[in-house]
């Protein structure tokens, strides 16, 4: 049955005029006519109006509403078994209730991760440092960090333009405002993310939404710190995130796969791991692999690790995007569990060379 055949059946056996049915839902009746004509599809909040006045499951005929918009993205597609079975692996995948089941690990995973423990622990034998030398190393490693995730995004600031932005307010010639806002607004949420620290926060929608926010801050206002409500594509990539009506309960999934993982998951792992769900489920308009990095890194500093510094070079990127891409398409985390623990490495190794 299809939702336009379920709302006018219901409202016939109820003996609903469209008249009737319009007074009790605040839905006008040309469009209520539409709507049983199948001409429109009704929005969300007009689903909930009418199972509330036809006396339905909001949960059934919010069933049919979606089965609709997937027959809509499908319907002139040439493979849509293929396109719905892939969907399907995917949806499986990010809203997987395995959470207590890890990930089979390479053994170069394995040994990458003994190797960054033995330095954390050295790391913590030089703490707590000198506040001076504090200081000067979490500016010089924010800075990299900032420079890199920008670059990765396009931002073609160099790593002393960047700091000349960031720290003396300086303008540079040739550079667009949107490049400049975007260092200023990365080096604040770098800040946002050490103040979440020092309050011993954890991930929460809010604070997730706030990174969002300060990363797209006077440069889309109107999306910034909000779930995207359109369709969006990653130019490259062969994954196609999820359509907006999905995001709100993939996100509700990722928070609970977060507050689950945390206590059974490596925090390296699970830095790379929710790093790569949130970008995934690519939950925003903009701005998703810099908040993505900036969540990851949240993860490490809050379980003892160093600020880590995915590069931005071309080489580098591309390495990002493909073990990226290999849990997208294929499932497979290796390679980028491989990636964000060789990262962690040398972030600690850099650390200590300072020290």
């Amino acid at each position: 049955m299809t939702l336009s055949e379920k709302i006018t059946g219901t409202r016939k056996e109820l003996g609903f005029t469209i008249l009737k049915l319009s007074t009790l839902s605040g839905i006008d009746q040309a469009l209520l006519s539409k709507y049983e004509n199948n001409q429109r599809t009704p929005s969300e909040a007009h689903v909930k109006l009418l199972a509330e006045s036809l006396k339905l499951e909001h949960a059934e005929l919010r069933k049919l509403y979606l089965a609709e918009k997937i027959y809509s993205l499908l319907e002139y597609e040439t493979n849509p078994r293929e396109i719905l079975q892939a969907a399907e692996d995917r949806v499986e995948y990010l809203t997987s209730k395995n959470v207590f089941q890890l990930p089979e690990l390479t053994k170069d995973v394995q040994e990458k991760l003994e190797k960054a423990d033995e330095l954390k622990k050295l790391w913590a034998k030089n703490r707590p440092l000198n506040q001076t030398q504090l200081l000067k190393m979490k500016e010089y490693f924010a800075i990299k960090y900032t420079f890199d995730s920008n670059r990765i995004e396009g931002n073609t600031l160099t790593l002393q333009e960047t700091q000349l932005v960031v720290n003396e307010g300086v303008t540079i010639g040739g550079k667009s405002m949107r490049e400049h806002l975007e260092a200023i607004n990365h080096s604040e949420a770098v800040d946002f993310v050490a103040d979440l620290l020092v309050g011993k926060e954890d991930i929460t929608k809010r604070n997730l939404l706030e990174i969002h926010r300060l990363v797209l801050k006077s440069i889309d206002n109107e999306n910034s710190g909000k779930y995207r409500n359109v369709p969006v594509r990653i130019s490259g990539s062969e994954h196609v995130p999820p359509q907006p009506f999905l995001v709100d309960k993939m996100m509700e999934d990722f928070f609970i796969h977060y507050e689950r993982q945390k206590k059974i998951l490596h925090p390296i792992l699970l830095a790379a791991e929710m790093h790569e769900r949130l970008v995934t489920i690519h939950p925003f308009v903009d701005g998703n692999g810099r908040t993505s990095r900036l969540l990851m890194n949240f993860i490490l500093l809050k379980n003892g690790y160093t600020l880590t510094i995915l590069k931005g070079d071309p080489s580098s990127k591309a390495s990002y995007f493909k073990s990226l891409e290999s849990v997208q398409v294929q499932n497979d985390p290796n390679q980028f569990y491989d990636l964000i623990a060789e990262r962690v490495i040398a972030s600690l190794e850099e650390h200590l060379e300072m020290v």
